[in-house]
């Protein structure tokens, strides 16, 4: 990387030897020479010291395939006859199974990565880099069979072959397979499959597979072989930009496993518990399948919520350049319905207030980055609310497990989801003095104002939270008033003053 300096002495300091002292620039040079060369070799081993305690020493990789099976049930499987049936077509091949804890019975004659450290042993133990050494990985489901021979082989044509931004080749392992397109938004902690169209390149595939992938490509994922193991890597490689290709007329036998009623009701039971443990710590809260259906992985009823209490109006993910959970817009949601449906049938008169109001003229919903909601009410027709008299005691749990309480920080009501979970609404007590609406406790928000009662004379309805809500009449009059003359056209954050939208 570096040469040493080389200087050429001219031609008349030849004639310095018998001269010593008379030419005194031939020791300035040949010293300056002896010291630049030691200045560079000191740099060049800096260099190499820091680059190695930064990544450590990097091994080359050798042509060939790693096979890593990873998906399989350590109480009911068929390890055995997939190594025999791998080995057996390609003595060659590298095969390692990847587990948390070590397979029980054991096998023997298997090569066994345990996943989870022990601390006994180094951390490299633990690490695929240790393990692998070779230039592709497929990484195999149980049950499957290497025959012909020469599948992995195509598979690794293909993906030499495979169009730019394809990192990941699949081929079926049983029934055919099919394409998807696969959108992840960390922001809204999402991931959304649908059928992909046939321009498209495939974010993900449907159906049990083999994957062939490089191995570096492999390492650079944080979480490589989390489980369940395809959606996991699919998910990753969709933040990076990766494409999934399915290699056409290459198909592995497969034995499904576990083969027993009982092990697939365990594995269903266990695949469960691991999809939501691995999409919280990959940060996705909502999967939304090709058939419409969804899963949450967040809070719930029994749990705490996703965050903790919020300073300066900012909860704690606008700062990781997220938005509101899909787990807490939907207690939310169902909250604030609750509310509405008893306040209805007990004669109370409640309107959307502040940022509940911006997000029914703007989206027709809970703006998408909020944290509660807000509702006005008349301060006289509390007594028409047989939770709101009982929340004015201390708090009422009612009969669907919605917390109704007299709020500490003011005079005001709060329902939280449940005991557990606060995510809440909060119901502001108005009364009219001299034609405007007021009230008692103020929070010192710049909308936190008081405003003319003939908007409440009549309410209209307006679409909010997956039903109908009643809200102020002109309320994009009342809005204006209240946040600013561009407040619904150029959407901010509650705070400005800490946290702007974009970081401006």
């Amino acid at each position: 990387m570096y040469g040493l300096v080389s200087m050429q002495v001219p031609a008349h300091a030849a004639s310095c030897d018998g001269l010593k002292m008379r030419c005194p620039l031939c020791r300035v040079l040949i010293a300056l020479t002896l010291l630049c060369n030691a200045l560079l070799l000191y740099y060049t081993w800096h260099l190499q010291f820091r680059s190695v305690g930064r990544q450590g020493p990097q091994t080359p990789l050798t042509p060939g395939i790693t096979v890593v099976v990873r998906e399989f049930r350590t109480f009911e499987h068929g390890l055995s006859d997939l190594n025999q049936s791998f080995l057996r077509s390609r003595p060659s091949l590298s095969l390692l199974i990847a587990s948390d804890t070590l397979p029980y019975p054991p096998v023997p004659g298997l090569r066994i990565l345990k996943l989870h450290p022990s601390p006994d042993q180094p951390s490299v133990a633990s690490r695929l880099e240790s393990y692998i050494r070779t230039r592709l990985v497929a990484l195999v489901p149980d049950g499957t069979s290497l025959n012909p021979p020469d599948l992995l082989d195509r598979m690794a044509r293909g993906l030499r072959e495979a169009p730019p931004g394809v990192r990941i080749v699949a081929a079926a392992a049983g029934p055919p397979l099919h394409c998807l397109h696969l959108n992840v938004s960390l922001k809204k902690w999402t991931a959304s499959y649908r059928s992909a169209l046939k321009s498209e390149t495939c974010g993900a595939v449907s159906g049990t597979a083999v994957l062939l992938l490089r191995s570096r490509d492999l390492f650079e994922l944080p979480f490589p072989l989390a489980r369940p193991l395809h959606s996991t890597v699919f998910i990753q490689a969709a933040l990076r930009g990766w494409g999934v290709q399915i290699v056409e007329g290459v198909s592995f036998p497969r034995t499904p496993f576990p083969a027993t009623d009982h092990g697939r009701w365990k594995a269903d039971l266990a695949e469960r518990q691991e999809e939501a443990s691995t999409m919280r710590a990959l940060g996705v809260r909502l999967v939304q399948a090709v058939d419409g259906g969804e899963r949450l992985f967040g809070c719930s009823k029994e749990t705490p919520r996703c965050f903790g209490t919020v300073v300066g109006e900012t909860p704690e993910y606008l700062y990781e350049g997220r938005w509101t959970p899909p787990c807490c817009l939907r207690a939310l949601r169902d909250t604030v319905r609750h509310v509405i449906k008893l306040l209805e049938a007990s004669g109370v008169r409640y309107w959307l207030e502040g940022g509940s109001l911006l997000g029914a003229a703007r989206h027709g919903d809970i703006i998408p980055w909020d944290y509660d909601v807000d509702l006005g009410i008349y301060l006289e027709d509390v007594v028409l609310s047989a939770e709101l008299r009982g929340a004015q005691g201390g708090s009422l749990v009612d009969s669907e497990g919605y917390v109704w309480e007299r709020a500490v920080e003011g005079d005001f009501f709060r329902v939280q989801y449940s005991q557990s979970n606060h995510l809440h609404v909060d119901l502001w007590p108005f009364y009219p003095r001299d034609g405007v609406m007021t009230r008692d406790s103020w929070t010192g928000h710049p909308q936190d104002v008081e405003f003319p009662e003939r908007f409440l004379q009549p309410l209209q309805t307006l679409s909010f939270a997956g039903g109908l809500a009643q809200a102020p009449n002109n309320h994009i009059q009342l809005l204006r008033m209240k946040f600013g003359e561009r407040a619904i056209e150029e959407p901010e954050y509650p705070n400005p003053a800490l946290l702007r939208m974009g970081g401006r």
